[in-house]
């Protein structure tokens, strides 16, 4: 508690900054409720309230996109994961995270040269044949340069901005603070886990930050489609890298956004959106590991109708238990299986608490809409909103390695449609169901299953003993304990010991009043004004004291 408190008292700057931002586009209502007023005043630093009279007449989606903005990388990525999150905002909300970027001025190459000259040990001009000083493309994160190797290849060097760092991890302290603090005060939250969200963001960042990952991550996709001539991953020079900078393959095409252009070079964009579907889609059934944003920005047409991939810094990962039970999901939705359905949902939903009848109907309801429409007239995207949709009308999250997954389907379905007005997603989705499920069920596939369950219950019953031991051992000295996460208890505990610091100088005050007022009858001993000096110092100080519980009192009463 003492370390949290100091590294707030560190963070005031930005805190105040933050609140401030937020207090001028309209959420002071959220400053307060968090508590934040309540801590800058106390540490002397005032909060102006003034919000101007077109903010308050914007969206609140909009106005929460501008704030994001104007706080910098740090939220904006907040915001971008939040754009995931369709199980806990409406759509209004997530078009309006899905516009954040943060497209910001590059910085000038003369301050980052220094460093950069550093970590390679030689000048620029010596590194590479040529070098572009002026980025090309820009983020609050890193900034992009054309260059060209030696042996004539042609490279993108990212580059981190400078200075960047401090700044990030003091609002990543400062967020972790506040989530926990909505966590506990705000129950209503803690279905939507707002300390996972922050810890996302946390590993979502420093992944960013650093260099060196996404080139793993570029690595990875490298080796998982090395023998797939139809997409194509960049390769890494892996020895001009660092934390800082990242060089690449520079992937000459045509931009995905660029629809117009690649039909008038003849590429073929019906056969680009299969393949590009088809190489999501195994990234996310076959490898689990895969691209969390194929928009158009980030895919280039090559030459041969080959799809290349950009910017690796956001990719999601599932476990083969998670992958299993997607394979579950997406086997109910093609084959339309409403008990299926509310297995797996009930199972994302976690230990929060679930009214299964109204589950079971709002999910037999939404089935009902399908009913006559036959399998390539389903659209994945609008089904799977209308899914977290569905968990979010019964208070229930999604895990935030599901809403990622299901975020780049949606987005990966959007850009197929842009090249194939007739895309389907669901045709690619089931000859890659068939495919697993047909390896789910292969002699060897079931004997590790049955190895697997029969290891488990074999840990479990061995184990028994041991542990039934444990717990009576414990008992017979006492040592049993019972953890009850109760979450608001440990703010009830401070409450009450606030009170009954109150309460205690309540008592010292009224015994000094009392003392006091004897000593002034006793004649002897110094004297101040004809008064014994004893007398007025214990007066005096019960004064103090009376002050100090008064204003304890009024700050309590506005907490």
């Amino acid at each position: 508690m003492l370390r949290e408190t100091l590294s707030m008292v560190r963070d005031l700057p930005r805190l105040h900054e933050i609140a401030s931002v937020l207090i001028r586009y309209g959420w002071g209502d959220l400053v307060r409720l968090l508590g934040v007023s309540h801590l800058l005043e106390r540490a002397g630093r005032l909060l102006h309230w003034q919000t101007s009279n077109e903010i308050t007449q914007l969206d609140l989606p909009v106005r929460m996109r501008m704030a994001l903005t104007d706080l910098g990388p740090t939220f904006v990525k907040l915001g971008q994961i939040l754009a995931t999150r369709v199980d806990m905002f409406p759509p209004a909300w997530i078009v309006e995270f899905e516009k954040l970027h943060s497209q910001v001025p590059p910085v000038p190459f003369e301050l980052l040269r220094a460093d950069l000259e550093a970590h390679w040990g030689a000048p620029v001009e010596q590194v590479f044949a040529r070098f572009d000083t002026e980025a090309f493309a820009a983020a609050s994160i890193a900034q992009v340069h054309r260059a060209q190797l030696h042996d004539g290849a042609a490279v993108v060097v990212k580059l981190r901005r400078p200075d960047i760092l401090p700044k990030i991890e003091a609002d990543l302290r400062i967020l972790a603070h506040l989530a926990r603090l909505l966590e506990l005060e705000v129950v209503e939250s803690r279905r939507y886990h707002p300390v996972q969200i922050v810890g996302q963001l946390k590993r979502s960042l420093l992944r960013e930050l650093d260099m060196v990952k996404e080139a793993r991550n570029i690595d990875v996709f490298a080796r998982n489609f090395q023998h797939d001539d139809t997409v194509h991953v960049p390769r890494v020079y892996w020895e001009y890298c660092g934390e800082t900078v990242n060089v690449q393959e520079e992937l000459v095409g045509v931009p995905g956004q660029q629809l117009a252009r690649a039909r008038a070079e003849g590429y073929d964009l019906k056969l680009l959106a299969q393949r590009g579907a088809d190489a999501v889609l195994r990234m996310i059934l076959i490898d689990g590991y895969f691209h969390a944003d194929p928009h158009p920005g980030n895919v280039v047409f090559l030459p041969g109708n080959r799809v290349g991939l950009l910017d690796f810094g956001m990719v999601g990962r599932i476990t083969d238990a998670r992958r299993e039970q997607l394979i579950d999901f997406l086997e109910a939705l093609v084959h339309k299986n409403e008990a299926e359905m509310l297995a797996v949902l009930s199972l994302w939903a976690g230990d929060a608490e679930i009214d299964e009848d109204r589950l079971a109907n709002d999910i037999s309801e939404l089935m009902f809409g399908y009913d006559n429409l036959t399998l390539k007239d389903i659209r994945i995207g609008p089904l799977l909103e209308e899914i977290t949709a569905l968990m979010r009308d019964n208070n229930l999250g999604l895990p935030p390695d599901l809403t990622l997954l299901f975020k780049a389907l949606i987005t990966l379905e959007g850009l197929g449609i842009q090249l194939d007005p007739d895309f389907h997603m669901v045709d690619h989705i089931t000859p890659f169901l068939q495919r697993v499920l047909e390896a789910r069920y292969t002699p060897e596939a079931l004997g590790k299953r049955a190895r697997r369950g029969l290891q488990e219950i074999g840990e479990v019953l061995f184990g028994l003993p041991r542990d039934v031991a444990r717990l009576f051992r414990q008992a017979r000295r006492g040592n049993m304990r019972i953890d009850l996460d109760l979450k608001r208890l440990d703010h009830f505990g401070v409450q009450l010991n606030q009170a009954a610091n109150r309460l205690t100088m309540g008592v010292l005050t009224a015994s000094l009043v009392v003392g006091s007022s004897i000593i002034m009858t006793v004649k002897g001993g110094p004297e101040l004004f004809g008064l014994p000096i004893f007398g007025l110092l214990g007066f005096l100080l019960a004064f103090f004291n009376s002050v100090w519980i008064v204003l304890s009192i009024w700050r309590s009463g506005k907490q």
